[in-house]
Formats: C-alpha cells, structure tokens, sequence
C-alpha cells in the first residue's frame, strides 16, 4: 500500500531530517502546526492521508525529500510506488528496481557466495583452481517422480552403459528452478556419492553471482547438511539460523530483515543423504521467520512450504536417502548421471594437459570395460587419472591396473608416498620416520572408515574421530596425504567436518582394515560378519568365532552380509574385499600388513561358492542387482569364466531353466561387454516371462532380435526404441510379431525408428493388435527416417483403409528405399488399395514385393493395382491379392 511506503520512506530519515520534513509539510497551511508538534513517523503518515489522501500523500513526500536533497529515498519511493500502481504482469516483465541499501547487501552476498563456491580443488589446496577452468558438463536428467523411491545404487551403475530413457530429457543445472513450474514444490536431485550433485550446485551459484543466470533471484543460499548437523541440536529462528552461514545478514534493522525475506530467495540443502536430523514432516508447524523452533522444523516447514512459500527449495541427496522427502512436496525431480562417454573423454583432456598422455590414458581405460564404466562418476575419473598419471603407460599397460581393487592400492601408495617424495632434503632416518607415520595415520582411518560405514555416515565429527584413536590436532600435522584422502572443513561455532574424498574411498579402506583384522586374529572387529543373524534370548548365547576361522568363510559371511543389504550399501567394500584377497594384492600392501597370507585355496573356495549362488538357476531369491555385483565380484578376484560362459551361452542352445535374475545378469554381461549377437531369440531360453523381460536389454548388442510371441507388452517397446537409438546400433533385423503391443506401443517404438543412429532393414509386427493410429505412428518415423527399411510386414493388424492411407505417404516419399510390403488379412478395402496404388504411380521404382492378400479389395482395387503394374517404372515383381 502507499501509505506503507510512506511510512518505511520517513523510517530511514534521521531524526534532525525528520523535523526538516515536519517544517516543510507546515509551509502550505494545508497541515496545522499543533498536529505535527510531537507527531512520531506513524502519526505523520496519519495526518498527511487525511489531509491530501493518498495519492497526494505520496507527492507531496517525494516534493519534500526533493528540497531536503533527499534525492536517494525520493528515488526508492517513486520506484516503489510505480510498482504497486502496476499489475502483477506488467511488474513482472519490468526489471525491478530495489532500494540502495538492499543493492549493497546483495552485492555483498553475491560477493561472499561466490568466493564459496568459485574454487575447486580435486586433491590439494594448493592445486585449487577455478571451478570454471575444470567443470566439464554434467549429464542431467528430468527424472521420473516414481524413480525417487529406487533405492539401490548398483542399478544406477546399470544407467551408465544403457542409453537414456526418451521421457527423461537433459536439463542444464541453470534451469532447475524455471523447469519447475509449481513454484510451492521443491526441486529434488538425486545422483550417487561423487556424480557430481556439489558440482553442480556450486556452478548454478558462481553463474547466478556472476549475473549469467538467474537474475530473478535476490538472494541464494547454500546450507549443507553436513555443517547443518553441527546446530542440529539448537532452536533458531530462519533468521537467525541463516546468520550462521551467512555473515551480511547480520546486525540488520528489522524492516530490512522483513524487505530480504519478501524478495526472491533460494534456498539450497545439499546432501540430505549427510544429514542426521530426524526429519518428521508432522512435526511443529512454522510460518515466520522471526518464530524459534528446531533444525529439523525450519527445514521441514520450507520443504512443505508451510514456510516462505514463495521461495524456491532445492534440495540433493544420494538415492538412498531420497525418499525422506515426500513425494506430494516434489515439484520437479531431476537425476545428475554423471558423465557421457564424450564427457569423460573431455574431462581428462581437460586434467591432462599433455594431449598424447591424454590420449594414451583415454585408450587404457577403454581396454577395461568396467573400469571406463566407473568412469562416468567425475571423482573416479580423478582417482583413475591420479593413478595412470603416477605409472607410466608403455606397450605393456593393459597388464596393469584391470580391476578397481588395484587401481585403488596404487592411489593409496600414491598418496602414503606423496609427501616423503617432496622432501628430498630429509635424511632417509627422517623420510623412514615420515613413511611410518603416514601408515599409522592410514590405519587409524581405516579403522574410522570401518566403523562409519556399519553406521551409513559418510561424514565424520571430532568425536568419531578420537573414537578410532585420531588426534586431528597432532595426527594432521605429522601427515601429508590426508588432503589426498581425507577432508577438513569448517563448520559452525569452530566445529571441523570431516569426510574422505570419495565413498569408495572409505569403502576400500574399510576393506582394508578388515583384512587386516583377520590377519591379526581380531576378532571382536569382526563380529559385524561372524555373529549369527537370528537373535538370541540371552547375550551370552551369541556364539564366539574361532581364532583360526578360514579366510573363506570370512569372505563367505561378508557377501552373505552385503547381500541382505537392500540399499547395496556394502556391495564395493565387498568386491574390494575380495580383491585385497589376492595374495598379488596383499604384496603390494605389504607396506600396511605385517605379514601376508596364502589365500589360493579361500579365492578358489569363494570363487566357487559365488558361483553356484549366480548359476542356481531356478533361484529367484536373488535380486538382479545382487547378480550384477557377485558378478563384479568374481572380475575382483581375476575370475572371467563366469563372463566367457554367459556369452558362449548366448551363442548356443541353452537347455537349462534361467531364473529371472541370471536372465538379467546375462544381459548385463552383454551390454557391459558391447560385443555383438548374431542373433538373440527370446524363444530360445528356458524362463519365465519376468525372466524374458530381463533379457531384453540384450537387443541393444544383437544383429538380429526375435522376439516373437515372447509374451511383450507396450512397455517393453521403449527398451527396444532404445537400443534403435543407441550411437552405432547394430541392430539390423527386428522381428515383434505376435505380442500384445497395440497402438501405445508402437508410438514407443516409432521414437527409435526415427532416431538418425536407427540403421534396422526388416520390421515385422505382424498380429500386434495395431490399428490405423499406430499405422499413422509407423509411417510419420519412417517418414522422418526413410532410407533404411527394406521390409516390413503388418499382417493381422486391423489397418482398415486409415492405416493403408498412412502408409502411401511414406511409398511417395523419394528417399523411401521399401521394398517388401505385407499387408495380409488388414482389413483393407479397394479405397486403402487406391491410396497404396497412387502412391506407388509417384514413386514406383523401390517396391518389389506387395502382400495385400486375404483383404476386401473389391473390383475398384484390382483395376489400381492392375493399372500400376501396366507402369513401365513399376519394380513389383511379386503382388498378392489372394481374397
């Protein structure tokens, strides 16, 4: 309103400009003096609305300020009431225009979030450099909302090496909030530890501080959870609670205050998978942000938007801990995948200034494919670089470093080593004393890694740290690699964060300190495995492990373990397990293990017990996710007999039954192969429908795919429209016939069909249940993609003279290179048959073979027909008119 304008206009005078105010309103007489004598600013405000009104009012305040060479408030004053007299949209178009002190405050606050977020160091402080310099493009997807609640991280690994769903449609991080078109819903993004979600959060910032994006936006503020955990505990109003991360809201006057919280905020909660609020959604109600309540209400109020509705909320988290937001307060959820192939490549070129090392270590990564699978998530690429760029890659470097296991015992040594190197000046007494530190160091966070991950916290605070024997004070100082492995940052009130670098990181060394647990007989360390799961009525009938168990069946418990997981959040420190097994493997830790121990008969044991769990193939207890990663787990253990017989046997004619989870590893194996099938044939395998639904995949790496009378639906035409979409798709041959497809499925399969990388010459779909519309679907696809089919068949189909219509305007089209047809028992009539025979009298140099069989041509299609084939450009050399 403009008398409130008015009234925060006087608010900002000085007292001595105040009574300057009062003595000019007298001059005119219009305002008594004995009104003004002791007026306060309110009264002011009062008295000139009853003598002038309002519209008067606030001309006669912007004369005065005027004389008093207030020129500045007089400014904001007219601005302001310029936007109150406008309509919203016409407000919304018009640049706003803020008050002087509100622009200084949010130079400052650009200017401090973007010295937050400007710099990125990968390992060392000193190598920081600007984010802008490394950020390689992310690949970000506008997601499913239902897929919020798939919870198993290996499945994301499955993403990696399959092409993306064609309803989920690549954002740049910039458009999160303009995406989201219902402005009280927040914006979730999900994506696994290291994919690069912080990244992408602090990207969006340094360009919205820069003024590349999002200008509508006052104000942004960055919360991570992790630093949130260090107040977890206190009662703070909003206002306060945001002065504790952002500095320049302190000693603000109240309207101010109340002016920042009516503008354009966001607010960023980055990694809610860190957090350890309790995170009840029915708790307390908050609707001020002058009102004190918890952590845990302020973040739940702004998520349901029960507080500062307006605002924008933007909140990331690792997959399993996304469903802590509910479902009804998601406005657009979006997935970071982390990198394409092309990203990847891009990302070491970028790290790698030597262009041929580049290149070299490009090559390298792509002789292991489960390595260059790894590589989509940016730290592993980081890691992976660390390490190839230590040892040198000669002729012979396919021999090294092909599995995760390896590649991670040589960053270590990397990094144990690091520091002893730089100090060349030290005695070799000094550099001894330096190596030893660093491995005591080494093991004590191996010990923390251990114990954070029985607990799923992947950040740590200084109680966790002395728990496991860590001084940060003495224990930081005496080590140079932590910053290589382990992270310091500030929190609140002085408290330090701590966390390693990556997830894996800590998984590997988790593994490590058991192995090194059982090395040295400890067994209290191990009861996380040895302890049987049934629960006992009293503690002491737990029963006590043997000092002398066998290494495999340590292993055998820790997969049985992993496997009971429904998150997989012990699948890689399982496969690293394994891995550090490897007497090979122990050598090259020797440095950290006392003694090693021979452990081919425990590898050849629990090679063969993971075996038999994957081939029991009328199992289908086993997820397919549990397939995949016992699956890795043999590739740890150097075991590839499992991998060459899941392709000699799609190569054969399998006589076993297939469970549905072998089915879905079998064509895991494939992909992550990308070598090409000949053929695959559904019919050919012993499986259940679910079991043939888990196959499909397979059709991305197949020349030919049969896939007839397979028991298909709809939706699975979308994983086959994937694969025609694949960059290189050999597939060539597609056979669907007889499979409940309808309509809505072949529309699934037309968004493959017109895709530029969709090379397929033979199409059958013959008594799919497709009527003229899917027709219509068929033809507008290849109409945008004609040159390649060869033959296609749509008998049994209910076509009618609709579909026949659809089809004749793909035989015009000139770069239509058709040349089977078959139309059999489609219910087309002489006035279909017109359609198909004009079209062919406009382009009749293709069609060779025309099956029109067991239709009601009637006379009238008989006469085109006959009159086309008199056409001496006429190519048909076989036409079926059977009736």
């Amino acid at each position: 309103m403009a008398s409130d304008l008015v009234l925060h206009t006087l608010e900002d005078l000085e007292e001595c400009n105040l009574k300057k105010f009062k003595w000019f309103l007298k001059q005119d007489g219009a305002v008594r003096a004995g009104k003004l004598e002791d007026a306060g600013v309110t009264d002011i405000v009062d008295v000139m609305k009853e003598c002038f009104g309002l519209e008067e009012a606030v001309k006669k305040t912007l004369n005065i300020l005027r004389k008093m060479n207030q020129n500045r408030l007089a400014e904001e004053l007219q601005n302001n009431y310029t936007d109150v007299q406008e309509s919203p949209e016409a407000a919304e178009k018009r640049p706003r225009k803020q008050d002087f002190w509100l622009q200084e405050f949010l130079k400052t606050h650009k200017m401090n979030m973007k010295e937050k977020v400007e710099h990125i160091f990968e390992c060392k402080k000193e190598n920081e450099a600007h984010l802008k310099d490394v950020f390689t493009e992310l690949f970000i997807t506008e997601g499913d909302l239902k897929e919020i609640y798939q919870e198993h991280e290996i499945l994301q690994i499955d993403k990696a090496i399959k092409p993306n769903k064609s309803q989920n449609r690549p954002i740049k991080c910039n458009d999160v909030f303009s995406l989201n078109k219902n402005k009280k819903k927040i914006v979730l993004t999900k994506g696994i530890a290291g994919i690069g979600k912080t990244v992408s959060v602090h990207k969006f910032i340094l360009d919205w501080a820069e003024g590349e994006a999002n200008q509508e936006i006052d104000c942004v503020f960055l919360l991570p959870f992790r630093k949130i955990n260090c107040i977890k505990d206190r009662e703070f109003s909003l206002h306060e609670f945001l002065q504790r991360f952002n500095p320049e809201l302190n000693d603000l006057e109240k309207p101010k205050i109340c002016k920042i919280y009516n503008s354009k905020l966001a607010f960023i909660f980055d990694g809610l998978d860190e957090s350890r609020l309790p995170l009840e959604f029915d708790s307390g109600m908050v609707t001020s942000v002058e009102e004190r309540s918890s952590v845990d209400e302020l973040f739940t109020n702004l998520v349901n938007g029960t507080l500062l509705p307006s605002a924008h909320v933007w909140v990331t988290s690792r997959p399993a801990a996304a469903n802590q937001i509910p479902l009804e307060c998601v406005g657009l959820f979006t997935e970071v995948r982390g990198f394409t192939d092309q990203q990847k490549e891009e990302y070491f070129r970028k790290r790698i200034q030597d262009t041929t090392q580049a290149s070299r270590m490009i090559s390298h990564i792509k002789k292991s494919r489960s390595l260059y699978i790894m590589c989509y998530i940016p730290v592993f690429c980081w890691i992976t670089a660390t390490v190839l760029q230590d040892v040198p890659i000669g002729n012979n470097a396919g021999n090294i470093n092909t599995t995760l296991t390896e590649m991670y015992i040589h960053f270590l040594l990397i990094q144990m080593n690091m520091k002893s190197q730089k100090h060349d000046s030290k005695t070799e007494r000094q550099r001894t004393k330096l190596l030893d530190s660093n491995k005591t160091m080494i093991l004590k966070l191996a010990k923390l890694a251990f114990e954070q991950l029985k607990k799923e916290n992947i950040v740590f605070y200084e109680d966790d740290l002395k728990a496991c024997g860590i001084d940060e004070s003495e224990d930081f100082e005496s080590t140079g690699m932590l910053t290589e492995i382990f992270q310091q940052e500030a929190g609140l009130h002085e408290m330090k964060v701590f966390c390693f670098v990556h997830l894996s990181v800590q998984e590997f060394l988790a593994a490590v300190h058991v192995f090194l647990c059982y090395l040295n007989k400890n067994m209290d360390e191990l009861q996380f495995f040895l302890r049987k799961t049934q629960f006992k009525v009293r503690p002491d009938n737990i029963d006590k492990p043997d000092k002398n168990i066998a290494l495999h069946n340590l292993l055998k418990k820790a997969v049985e373990k992993a496997m009971q997981s429904q998150k997989g959040h012990l699948d890689l420190f399982v496969r690293f397990l394994l891995g550090i097994s490897l007497e090979s493997n122990q050598k090259l830790l020797s440095s950290l293990f006392t003694h090693t121990e021979d452990s081919k008969y425990s590898v050849t044991e629990t090679t063969k017990r993971i075996k038999e769990q994957l081939q029991s193939y009328k199992n289908n207890t086993i997820s397919p996710e549990t397939s995949v990663n016992l699956f890795y787990c043999l590739l740890e253990l150097n075991d590839n007999s499992l991998y060459t017989e899941i392709q000699r046997y799609f190569r054969s004619s399998p006589e076993r039954e297939l469970s549905s989870s072998m089915c879905s590893l079998m064509a895991y194996v494939l992909l992550m192969s990308e070598e090409v099938l000949e053929e695959l044939n559904l019919r050919m395998y012993r499986t259940s429908g679910g079991g043939r639904m888990n196959l499909l995949p397979a059709v991305r790496c197949c020349r030919k795919a049969t896939l007839s009378l397979g028991g298909l639906t709809e939706t699975c035409c979308e994983t086959v429209a994937l694969a025609l979409q694949t960059p290189n798709s050999p597939l060539i041959e597609l056979n669907m016939s007889e499979n409940n497809l309808k309509d809505s499925g072949v529309k699934l399969l037309s968004d493959g069909l017109k895709s530029p990388n969709c090379h397929l010459k033979i199409l059958r779909l013959w008594r799919c249940d497709v009527t003229g519309e899917g027709c219509g679907y068929l033809a507008s696809a290849l109409g945008l993609n004609p040159s390649h089919l060869r033959e296609l068949d749509l008998s049994l189909n209910h076509l009618g003279d609709s579909g026949a219509k659809m089809l004749s305007y793909l035989l015009k089209d000139p770069n239509c290179a058709l040349n089977k047809l078959r139309l059999r028992r489609c219910k087309v009539t002489g006035e279909g048959c017109g359609y198909l025979a004009s079209a062919l009298s406009s382009n009749p140099s293709h069609l060779r073979e025309l099956d029109l069989s067991n239709n009601r041509l009637g006379g009238s299609g008989l006469k085109r027909l006959s009159d086309l084939l008199k056409d001496p450009n006429c190519a048909l050399n076989e036409l079926y008119v059977e009736q």
